[in-house]
């Protein structure tokens, strides 16, 4: 099984792991971070940016479109778009 590959189990028990890491440093971080906090809108620019740059940089550039699996990789990363659209949502607090 490849990184990319994980089964959602896997990448809950990392999500775990890194909420645990996290309050090691404070409890309640997660008010620092929830939807409407500048934490969330910081996750929203970043995503935006990345995906942007996903797009521009890597998907156009000639060595990946000249390579079908390469291609193929990075229209997994087309989840930062709709990452995107979630956290907007809930951090604007639209349905």
């Amino acid at each position: 099984m490849n990184d990319y590959e994980n089964s959602a189990a896997d990448i809950e028990n990392e999500r775990k792991r890194q909420a645990a890491s996290l309050a090691e440093d404070g409890e309640g971080w997660e008010k620092e971070y929830r939807p409407g906090s500048f934490g969330c809108h910081e996750l929203l620019d970043r995503t935006a940016m990345l995906a942007g740059l996903v797009e521009e940089q890597i998907q156009s550039h000639p060595a990946c479109v000249a390579n079908a699996e390469w291609f193929q990789l990075t229209k997994r990363a087309a989840a930062l778009r709709e990452l995107y659209q979630r956290v907007g949502a809930e951090h604007l607090g639209e349905d």
